[in-house]
């Protein structure tokens, strides 16, 4: 075998993020009773993933820190309710919440339990590789049932520095002792998995999840569409 370690993104490579967090930022709509300063709860929610999105980005580029993130995907929608006083500790208690929701969510993406057996069982070692954040991710693995699958998980709160960085994976292969010419990197995010691997050195599989007919500016080791499209090549 060409690989022996294999690097996974977690949120929305094999967990499905955006399902369980919609689940759970209905959960906290409810939980402060925001029905009467929305006319529309489609309102709030579309405005939070507009704003996460952007703020994951900046986030990722080490722009902006964590706790402006977590306040302002809150601030933002919230200031679009009526009759809201809208202040920082009001958004970290929201987000607080949230969080909590979120760390209980059970769901995967489809073929992930199936991928990461059938690679544990022909003998590779897995790694989570996330950006995501220490108080949530460990719950989240263990929620949702992966967390015996994974000999080591690297967070970018403990690397101190986010994906794409090339920091962030000296890091990663300091602690998992892995080679880059033996580890592949997967992940559904073009440029912090994707492009942030490649950068370094180390082969990448986009799992092109979002946008099918995305064409990447650069060679790409592996595509795939589905999960359990990696058993055919690892």
């Amino acid at each position: 075998m060409k690989y022996a370690d294999i690097f996974f993104d977690f949120d929305d490579t094999l967990y499905d993020t955006r399902g369980n967090a919609q689940r759970s930022l209905e959960e906290t709509f409810e939980a402060y009773d925001l029905h009467n300063n929305f006319s529309d709860p489609d309102i709030f929610y579309t405005e939070y993933w507009d704003v996460n999105q952007q703020l994951w980005k900046r986030y990722n580029n080490n722009e902006i820190t964590k706790d402006f993130l977590v306040i302002e995907r809150f601030k933002l929608p919230l200031l679009l309710g009526k009759n809201l006083s809208v202040t920082d500790d009001y958004c970290k208690k929201m987000s607080d919440t949230f969080l909590e929701f979120c760390s209980n969510k059970p769901g995967l993406l489809p073929g992930a339990l199936e991928l990461v057996s059938y690679l544990k069982g022909k003998g590779y070692k897995l790694h989570i590789c996330s950006n995501g954040f220490h108080e949530v991710q460990y719950k989240k693995l263990a929620a949702c049932g992966l967390q015996d699958y994974f000999d080591t998980v690297i967070l970018s709160e403990d690397a101190g520095y986010n994906k794409p960085s090339e920091k962030f994976f000296d890091y990663a292969l300091l602690t998992t002792k892995a080679k880059k010419e033996n580890t592949l990197m997967v992940g559904d995010n073009y440029v912090a998995d994707v492009c942030g691997a490649l950068n370094y050195g180390i082969d990448a599989c986009l799992y092109q999840r979002w946008d099918k007919e995305f064409a990447p500016d650069r060679e790409v080791t592996f595509i795939v569409d589905m999960l359990t499209e990696l058993k055919d090549i690892l």
